[in-house]
């Protein structure tokens, strides 16, 4: 369920700061990004006067912490506490909203926004298939990073979401972050290929593989895939504590 207490604060938001929330998942061998389709209709003709998408955002609530407002989006967008989330980039530039069809859509559903918005970037890791629906906004979905050329973003989210996906790559570089993005319990190929996915190379299997073994925090279990159409797989735990214990491992698997 939603957050009434939330939902009846909404009239009472900071005009010019927002939170914007890029929320990636990985599925179906891609990295996914979570998107709201935006459309706009004629109240007389019901002729549609816009339709592109945006990430995950609202203002900030009056008296409410940021980082509060980036949980709140968060919350009421999946259904999900807890997960990975970090401030990445503060977004300011007076022409955030310059856009026609963002003007458009401003003056008629939120005129008391204002003309200079100040957004805090928040990027967030989840498992895709724990998210709830969002029953306010129903028409929100996974869209693969691949398809975003494909897309009309409204405002200045496509600059947002390369900013985020930048994040991400140095991120994972430094922090076992990758982790956040895969089940619980994975194989060294849906590894690979999240890898792969997010820096958009291809990897030599063996050389991953082997770099995967010298490291202890990733361990093997005895088990092997199911219901699987090839020959199962053995699958992996990552282990936050053996990681703790073992930092100086190299993060750096793909340079």
């Amino acid at each position: 369920m939603r957050n009434k207490y939330t939902l009846s604060l909404m009239g009472t938001f900071i005009p010019n700061i927002s939170v914007d929330c890029v929320i990636f998942g990985f599925s179906n061998k891609c990295l996914n990004i979570l998107l709201t389709k935006r459309e706009l209709r004629d109240e007389e003709s019901n002729k549609i006067l816009l339709t592109d998408y945006t990430v995950q955002g609202h203002h900030v609530l009056q008296g409410e912490n940021v980082n509060d407002a980036a949980i709140r989006v968060l919350k009421d967008k999946t259904g999900l506490e807890d997960i990975f989330l970090e401030q990445f980039y503060t977004f300011g530039n007076t022409n955030r909203l310059v856009k026609e069809h963002d003007q458009l859509w401003l003056r008629k559903k939120f005129p008391m926004v204002s003309d200079h918005v100040v957004s805090i970037g928040f990027c967030a890791l989840v498992d895709g298939s724990k998210i709830l629906p969002d029953m306010q906004h129903p028409e929100t979905t996974w869209i693969p990073i691949s398809e975003l050329s494909k897309l009309e973003l409204g405002f200045d989210h496509k600059e947002v979401i390369l900013k985020a996906l930048d994040f991400l790559r140095q991120k994972i570089r430094l922090e076992p972050i990758i982790f956040e993005l895969l089940p619980e319990k994975f194989t060294i190929s849906q590894m690979q290929q999240l890898y792969e996915t997010i820096f958009g190379i291809t990897l030599d299997r063996r050389n991953f593989k082997k770099k995967i073994g010298l490291l202890e925090y990733i361990i093997p279990l005895k088990e092997k895939q199911h219901g699987v159409p090839h020959k199962p797989a053995t699958v992996y735990i990552f282990s936050q504590e053996v990681y703790n214990l073992t930092k100086k491992e190299k993060l750096d698997l793909i340079f």
